[in-house]
């Protein structure tokens, strides 16, 4: 018992975090709002110092590597595992679209002044690079963030790599702000019990109807996508004996990015999962600060969710075409915003511009607000499933026993502790 609450309580506090804030959502919504703050400080707190820290990890673990080459495998192995996954997650929302098909009615919402549309030139530079250094230096530029941390992580591997002051500064920098992460999570429960309070409060009341069947089929879809496929492609990436490790370390990841609704705040979590797998540092401080922008497969299967709840709405038919291009434009538009707890609505934005430029007074608002409510389960599948990636990414840099290694090692050290 003593064992069991030393590898489960810190998760035990946050799920009591969590049920306590729903409760309270559902109980005194009047009282809820003011609980707001305590998720409030929990999210800032990540955020300050989830950015310097993807920063450090990306720039350090390329620095730091034997060659420059090994840096490139891992990278070009972990965006296709990216985009296999993401694929194989929206055809299959799309398949269960199919069979139970959405079939929305009316739905009063607010006017969402959806400002200015940018074209696909200006969102390209926006995606990719920020004009200042400054601008680097915050949340919502995640990804030119890491854009830039590749270059300097190269830039040092080309000028000495490990043996230089650069990289060893940025590996000593990193451990430091992997500390004081871990600080900050021992905040989670209460940040978590505020954080759900208000989010049960907020949209309880409009799960009915239509949107309650929507949300039931993503919900549940969500989580049997994780039971069913997680295995699947641990037990592809590490062999016999991988989804065993992988269910002993997932449940955390998948807390505390339910919770925060997050993939970024979930990095540390998933580097924590990562060590304790036996994931080689090299390939973790690659994939997980990469997937938490790059890595959607939640997100895939709710832009699909979304597009097949309007085409059902204003009687139109989601054809196979209209699905693949919907992935593409979803995956395109949100990923400089998928750190951020509910995404900006940047996603939702280019969805129904592209699908509903006549009716974007009337979808815009319905999509938002289903983001808001799939948000915590599509962020759960997109940062669980990052840790789940690596599984893969080692298999093709470290080779397909990398894990039996790890745990042939892990056996002979406890054995000679004995």
């Amino acid at each position: 018992m003593k064992q069991f609450f030393k590898n489960y309580g810190f998760l035990l506090c946050m799920l009591v975090g969590i049920v306590a804030g729903c409760l309270i959502g559902l109980l005194f919504p009047q009282a809820a709002p003011t609980l707001e703050p305590l998720g409030t400080i929990f999210t800032n707190l990540m955020f300050c110092a989830v950015v310097p820290m993807v920063f450090t990890s990306i720039a350090s673990a390329i620095a730091n590597m034997s060659s420059a080459k090994r840096a490139g495998k891992i990278m070009g192995v972990t965006l296709a595992t990216f985009m296999v996954t993401a694929g194989i997650a929206a055809i299959i929302m799309y398949i269960i679209m199919r069979v139970l098909p959405v079939v929305s009615g009316s739905y009063e919402a607010a006017a969402a002044d959806t400002g200015e549309v940018l074209g696909i030139g200006d969102m390209i530079v926006n995606f990719f690079t920020k004009p200042d250094f400054v601008e680097l230096l915050s949340r919502r530029a995640i990804l030119p963030l890491i854009v830039f941390a590749v270059i300097v992580g190269f830039g040092v591997q080309m000028q000495g790599g490990a043996n230089t002051m650069t990289a060893k500064l940025l590996e000593d920098v990193t451990g430091c702000i992997l500390k004081a992460v871990q600080i900050i999570t021992y905040y989670a429960p209460i940040g978590f019990l505020g954080f759900f309070a208000n989010l049960v409060a907020t949209y309880g009341p409009d799960l009915i109807g239509d949107y309650s069947k929507t949300l039931i089929v993503y919900y549940v879809l969500c989580f049997a996508y994780m039971f069913v496929f997680f295995p699947v492609y641990a037990r592809f990436g590490g062999g016999k004996g991988a989804a065993k490790v992988m269910w002993k370390h997932l449940f955390k990841p998948a807390a505390v990015s339910f919770g925060t609704c997050s993939s970024v705040a979930t990095i540390p979590t998933n580097m924590e999962a990562a060590e304790e797998s036996g994931i080689n540092r090299e390939v973790s401080n690659i994939v997980l600060p990469l997937g938490a922008t790059m890595h959607m497969d939640g997100s895939a299967m709710s832009a699909i969710l979304k597009v097949a709840f309007l085409f059902g709405m204003f009687g139109q038919d989601f054809s196979t075409g209209r699905a693949i291009l919907a992935i593409i434009v979803a995956v395109f538009s949100s990923v400089a915003m998928s750190g951020i707890p509910g995404g900006g609505g940047t996603g939702e934005l280019a969805l129904c511009t592209v699908f509903f430029p006549e009716q974007l007074a009337v979808a815009y608002p319905i999509a938002l607000a289903l983001g808001y409510m799939v948000d915590p389960p599509a962020t759960m599948v997109n940062a669980a499933g990052d840790y789940v990636a690596s599984f893969i990414v080692s298999r093709y840099v470290d080779g397909k026993d990398w894990l039996q290694k790890h745990l042939a090692k892990k056996e002979t050290e406890v054995s000679s502790e004995k």
